[in-house]
């Protein structure tokens, strides 16, 4: 019984498909089939079995989802494609000749065509297995099996990495500066581009780096970089650092832990007592501003010319400077961040980190804004910096990750109970319950109303005005019709 009617269904949805890619008319029979023009953007939009499928077409592409099992985004005038299959299990990506996959955000799988007319892969097992071939360059093959052998290239933040029986040696680049680690992190020697340095952690270590010279080529200017040191002892208790040597502005700092720490340079002094937990005392000559610590960062009081904060945590903080602003009242509970600027104004209103989200962004010069309010689970409110508004009832996952395109494509059709779209340039307006149960849509001179899978049915037009029930025509008459009279609902 039950597969019969799923085949009826299925049969009836296949039928509404027909008739609307045959005349390619608006055609609402939600939640079993609805084929319509788009609110906020030129664009058609198809949807079948509730929120288990759509397809999408758009001046951004054609996107064709099945939630929550996968997305397919196409845009073949930029030659993109963007997919993903129970995000964050499986996402493809290709953009032109350049592609990543990855699985479990563990596994991926990359490459593509360069500027220099080369073709890179790169396959990753992480943190376990590394690949990479260059089709013209071999001095940028590598391949890594952790943590037994292998040589890495511009990976984990450095430029080159090799290693045998990690940790036991390993070998590490940036730059021109070169570390040879044994029993990785107890034992290391570094040296190269004037610098030289060794430990014995958590023992002791020293290093030191000699005066260097650079030469801009455009402006023969001579930069100088001051020469440094650093030793510690019985990590982390003891420390001494020394920089800029040889020039204008030498620092220095000291620390013992728990009982003092210093930072002397000519444009700032600080000094602390029972470091990092006790009383410390700052001041910048550069910056002009004093600052008083008590048990960092609990208890912080700072002023100056372009600088204020005063807190006592967890109960309050006001911290300002010559572009930000922060308030926040018994953290986390209410949580205020501004941001001025000449070119953007940014506000952001936070409850309990994302259980209430306001934020709102203002072009300065022009005065446009935009604005996004998040209240989980219940609703997301957007409205964009051209007037186009969107309502969302409910909203699980947006408020926690609002800047994922794949919680929207795969995940948000499935529990939106409520939808409703303004588009102020062309004056559409369109509201949804339940998947186009009740689906209602608005232009300046049309009113169109569908409930019950387009059971009942009601359209206004300058040509007239009609009704269907069970999709025969009950009614006509001439006329625009009146929204508030004919009882069409809008936002």
């Amino acid at each position: 019984m039950i597969i019969l009617r799923v085949k009826s269904m299925l049969c009836i949805g296949f039928a509404f498909l027909g008739m609307a890619l045959a005349v390619r008319a608006d055609v609402v029979a939600g939640p079993l089939f609805s084929d319509f023009s788009l609110t906020l953007e030129p664009g058609r939009r198809t949807e079948a079995m509730g929120p288990f499928f759509y397809s999408q077409e758009t001046q951004a592409g054609h996107l064709f989802a099945v939630p929550p099992l996968f997305s397919v985004l196409k845009d073949p005038s930029l030659e993109l494609t963007e997919s993903a299959v129970l995000y964050p299990v499986f996402s493809y990506v290709r953009y032109g000749g350049e592609y990543r996959v990855q699985l479990a955000q563990l596994i991926s799988w990359a490459g593509g065509r360069s500027q220099e007319d080369d073709t890179t892969r790169r396959f990753t097992i992480f943190p376990l297995y590394f690949h990479q071939r260059n089709t013209n360059d071999p001095s940028k093959n590598y391949t890594a099996v952790v943590p037994f052998y292998g040589n890495l290239k511009n990976r984990l933040f450095r430029d080159e990495i090799h290693f045998v029986m990690f940790p036991v040696y390993s070998q590490t680049r940036k730059k021109d500066v070169v570390t040879d680690n044994y029993l990785y992190p107890i034992f290391h020697n570094r040296h190269g581009d004037h610098v030289r340095g060794w430990q014995v952690w958590p023992f002791v270590g020293r290093e030191s780096g000699e005066m260097t010279y650079q030469t801009n080529l455009w402006t023969e200017e001579v930069t100088t970089n001051g020469a440094s040191k650093s030793l510690f002892v019985m990590w982390p208790i003891y420390f001494r650092t020394s920089t800029g040597l040889g020039t204008t502005h030498p620092a220095e700092m000291r620390t013992v832990v728990p009982f003092y720490s210093s930072w002397h340079s000519p444009s700032r002094d600080s000094v602390s007592y029972g470091w990092p937990f006790g009383y410390t005392l700052t001041e910048d000559r550069e910056k002009n501003y004093r600052e008083r610590d008590i048990f960092w960062p609990l208890i912080v009081h700072a002023k100056g010319e372009n600088k204020y904060t005063s807190r006592i945590f967890p109960f309050y903080s006001h911290a300002t400077n010559s572009s930000l602003e922060s308030h926040w009242w018994m953290w986390p509970l209410v949580k205020v961040n501004r941001l001025h600027g000449d070119l953007l104004e940014r506000s952001r209103t936070r409850i309990l980190f994302f259980l209430y989200s306001d934020t709102l962004e203002k072009i300065t010069p022009t005065g446009e804004s935009k604005r996004r309010v998040d209240f989980f689970p219940f609703f997301t409110r957007r409205r964009e910096m051209d007037g186009r508004e969107r309502l969302q009832i409910l909203s699980i996952i947006e408020p926690i990750l609002p800047n994922s395109k794949y919680v929207v494509r795969n995940y948000a059709p499935l529990y939106t109970f409520w939808l409703a779209e303004k588009n102020p340039k062309t004056g559409a307006k369109s509201q949804s319950l339940l998947w186009n149960l009740y689906r209602n849509e608005q232009t300046p001179e049309t009113k169109k109303c569908s409930i019950l899978f387009g059971l009942f049915q009601y359209e206004s037009s300058p040509e007239g005005k009609s009704w269907r029930v069970c999709y025969v025509p009950v009614k006509r008459g001439a006329g625009g019709g009146n929204p508030a009279r004919d009882g069409i609902i809008s936002q």
